[in-house]
């Protein structure tokens, strides 16, 4: 194997000093000009198999543990927190149908949430403003944030579960199932009752 060039190794350094997950930008800011990505990509596969791993979340770059260590360095065992169900739907509805406002998520439950849902959301750090819907009153919109990407382990929104994962994860709710069997009973009946033109 051949030793790393010099962008390669000013990248890896730069990945290894940072806090937070860092955009290819911000990187090419650090070490100045170069095939950042080329660099990134083979940083990718030298670490890949070891204990660290580079990874990506959305648009962001990152050092991460690999999975199957992860329980080495676990040492206090945490409590989880643990979210209620109106903030998971909550979380999953903004993850889904992003940008989105209150009303839209209310739109979406069929029920108010309390501005505490929000605000546990964006203290957990992966919902966050996104600005304001252009329609009268303004409203605010929410987005998930890359903390959000970065803590479920998905580089991006593309790999949220689709209804056909969650219903062979059983995850959906039998009441739901049983309304879409009722509305594909009911599509069946009005398709057999029409006449042919």
């Amino acid at each position: 194997m051949t030793p790393p060039d010099d962008i390669t190794r000013a990248v890896e350094a730069v990945l290894f000093a940072a806090e937070v997950p860092l955009t290819i930008e911000v990187i090419r800011a650090h070490v100045g000009t170069g095939d950042v990505r080329a660099a990134l990509d083979r940083l990718t596969a030298d670490y890949a198999g070891r204990g660290i791993h580079i990874v990506r979340r959305g648009d962001r770059w990152q050092f991460q543990t690999a999975p199957d260590m992860a329980h080495m360095l676990r040492r206090d065992r945490e409590e989880p927190r643990r979210l209620s169900r109106a903030g998971i739907e909550t979380l999953a509805i903004i993850a889904y149908h992003e940008p989105v406002t209150r009303a839209e998520i209310e739109a979406i439950r069929g029920v108010q949430i309390s501005k505490g849902t929000l605000d546990v959301l964006m203290e957990a750090g992966w919902v966050k403003p996104a600005g304001r819907r252009e329609v009268p009153g303004r409203p605010l919109m929410f987005a998930t944030t890359p903390a959000f990407l970065v803590h479920f382990g998905l580089q991006s929104r593309r790999d949220l579960p689709g209804i056909d994962d969650l219903r062979a994860a059983g995850l959906l709710d039998p009441v739901d199932l049983a309304f879409d069997r009722l509305d594909d009973g009911a599509e069946d009946g009005e398709m057999a009752g029409k006449e042919p033109r």
